[in-house]
C-alpha cells in the first residue's frame, strides 16, 4: 500500500433543456440598450439628417367637418329619419318584435323602417302588423302590436322610419 492510487472521477455533462423550450434571457437595462430603444420607438431622434420630426398637421389633424369636400365626390346621401317607438319584445321561436309607437306616429304596410340598437343596425320594409293576433294594415299612436323582422333585435332598440 505505499503506492498511491489514483482515483479518476469521471463527470457527465448534464443535460439541459431542449433548445426550443428555454426562456431568452431579459435585456439588461444598460443605457446603451434604453438609447437604442428609443432610436427604434423615435426615428427622428436616430438621425436628424434622415427623418424629421413629424409636422403639427400631421399630429393634430382638422376634423372631417372643419375640412373641405374633395373635387369630384357628391357628398354622402343620408337618408332622413323619424323616430316612431321602441321594441318592447322579441320573440326568438317567430321572428317577431312587439313594438309600442309613440304618439303621433303611424305605421303602415310597405314603409321602410330603420331599428337600431346597441348591437341592432338593419333597414327593412314592414310585411306584416298584428295587434291582438289579428293582422291589419295600418297602426296608430300608442298602439302595442306584432312586427316580422328580419333580424334578431332587443328590448330598448328604436324604431326609426325612413322618410
Amino acid at each position: 500500500m505505499g503506492s498511491r492510487e489514483a482515483v479518476v472521477v469521471i463527470k457527465r455533462k448534464a443535460k439541459g433543456k431542449a433548445k426550443g423550450k428555454r426562456k431568452k434571457a431579459p435585456i439588461a437595462k444598460t443605457r446603451k440598450n434604453i438609447k437604442k430603444r428609443a432610436k427604434q420607438a423615435l426615428p427622428w431622434l436616430a438621425s436628424p439628417k434622415k427623418a424629421t420630426p413629424p409636422t403639427t398637421a400631421a399630429r393634430n389633424p382638422t376634423p372631417i367637418n372643419e375640412q373641405a369636400p374633395k373635387a369630384g365626390r357628391p357628398p354622402p346621401h343620408r337618408p332622413i329619419e323619424q323616430r316612431i317607438g321602441v321594441v318592447t319584445h322579441y320573440y326568438g321561436y317567430r321572428p317577431v318584435a312587439a313594438i309600442r309607437l309613440e304618439p303621433g306616429a303611424t305605421l303602415r304596410i310597405g314603409d321602410v323602417i330603420h331599428i337600431r340598437g346597441h348591437t341592432t343596425n338593419f333597414t327593412q320594409q314592414v310585411e306584416s302588423l298584428e295587434v291582438n293576433r289579428a293582422p291589419v294594415t295600418e297602426v296608430g299612436p300608442n298602439d302595442n302590436f306584432g312586427l316580422r323582422v328580419v333580424k334578431h333585435v332587443y328590448e330598448h332598440d328604436a324604431i326609426f322610419k325612413v322618410l
